[in-house]
């Protein structure tokens, strides 16, 4: 498998994540709002590796999106533009795969999900238009 074929495979899970949450927060029964939250994160964090994919960086092994922003901004500063999103998504990476007492409402579910978009459309518009879509 040559190197577009896995930077696409990363984009597509990320679409993947985001196409899931979405959904989920459509439906009209009860969807727990952190399993959504959840998959924004994902899909924030797969998008970022992807880039760093493309650059020839190993992907490390982390959620903490803070982290992958860095090293996306050492090859070029427009992530910066991410940082706010970042923060946000981020504590959703772990979180809510364990039983605890997160506080999650409908609005931090819709907050997740407008601040996962923004990753998808960063990459859209700036990197890579014609392999996302």
């Amino acid at each position: 498998m040559d190197k577009d074929e896995i930077f696409q495979q990363w984009i597509d899970k990320a679409n993947d994540d985001l196409r899931v949450a979405e959904y989920l927060s459509a439906m009209h029964h009860p969807t727990p709002d952190e399993i959504i939250c959840y998959h924004c994160q994902q899909s924030a964090e797969k998008y970022l590796k992807a880039f760093l994919f493309l650059h020839d960086i190993e992907p490390p092994n982390t959620h903490d999106l803070k982290k992958l922003l860095l090293m996306c901004q050492q090859k070029n500063s427009e992530f910066a533009a991410l940082t706010s999103n970042a923060y946000i998504l981020t504590r959703y990476g772990v979180m809510p795969r364990y039983p605890n007492e997160l506080g999650i409402t409908e609005e931090d579910m819709k907050y997740a999900l407008a601040n996962a978009k923004a990753f998808k459309e960063f990459f859209v518009k700036v990197f890579v238009n014609e392999k996302i879509e």
